[in-house]
Formats: C-alpha cells, structure tokens, sequence
C-alpha cells in the first residue's frame, strides 16, 4: 500500500487576510476526498523536516511592503538550504493578501521555489484589499466570499492533483 500524501500549507498571516485565504484552502483540500493528509503550520513552527515530509506545497503570505512576510521570509531562511536538492519536482501553489499589487510578494516565491527546482502548478492567487492608509492596512480583513471560493478550489485541486498523481 503506497503512503499517503501530504499538502503542506504554511502561511503567515498578521491581519486575519492570509489566515482566512488559507482555511478556505484547508476547507477545499479536506473536501477533495483525495486521500491527501493536509498539515497546516504557521511559518514560525515549519521547520526543514516539514518540508521534506510533504508531497507539495502551498506557501502564503501577506503582502508587506511590496513583499512576502518576515516570518515568511524568516521559513524560507530556515528550511531552504536543507532542502534544496530533495524536494526537485514536487509542485506549488502561492496565495498573497495583497493591499495594492501582490505581484512582487508571489514573484520572491516563485525565486525561492525555482531556486528550490519546485513546480508551480497554479498561477499565484493575489487577493487585493486596497488597504492603503495605515488604519486600513493594520485593520482586520474580511475576505470576500468570491476570493475564498477562489482559496477552495485552489487547495481542493491540489489534494485532487496529489491524490490522482498528476503532480
């Protein structure tokens, strides 16, 4: 009997934005009947062994200043180098809250997860708030119900891609 596969999903979230992006994933992943196990860990309690244990991956962050989260940045600093060369080919995903653009936040994954030789199965899913006065980007989020419609079937696809071995 082969081994269940496993999604790893790590996030930073400080919001509320990126958490809610990512429990829409969750909920999408547990409902493809895949047979996929999902780990959810945030950034600060993922560690190398994490990452090397999983099938693939959905990285998620907050866009913060043009760019991907310290604690994001600060997972990818830890687990990089004890990775690299042992999870070539397997595949992922991004998801961004975005203020304003999100594109530079998904752009310095998509460098680490080439650095790292992974896959991108899924284009990044950038949800923007448009949060752009200080109380506005440090209020808590509501993600609309489109944009978290959009979360679950991302991760739904990914379980069903690891599942049917496609990716």
């Amino acid at each position: 009997m082969t081994a269940a596969k496993t999604l790893l999903i790590v996030y930073h979230s400080h919001t509320g934005g990126t958490r809610q992006m990512v429990d829409a994933a969750c909920a999408g992943a547990a409902s493809a009947d895949s047979g996929v196990a999902v780990r959810l860990l945030h950034a600060p309690q993922a560690q190398a062994a994490d990452v090397l244990a999983a099938d693939g991956y959905l990285f998620a962050t907050p866009e913060n200043l043009a760019a991907v989260s310290g604690l994001l940045k600060d997972f990818f600093d830890r687990t990089y180098y004890a990775a690299l060369d042992q999870i070539n080919g397997r595949p992922y995903a991004t998801l961004v809250c975005a203020g304003s653009d999100g594109t530079n936040a998904a752009r310095q994954i998509a460098r680490i997860a080439t650095g790292w030789r992974l896959r991108q199965v899924a284009d990044p899913l950038i949800v923007c708030t448009h949060a752009q006065t200080p109380e506005a980007i440090l209020a808590p989020k509501q993600i609309a119900s489109a944009d978290l419609e959009r979360c679950r079937a991302l991760g739904e696809a990914m379980a069903a891609g690891l599942g049917m071995g496609v990716f």
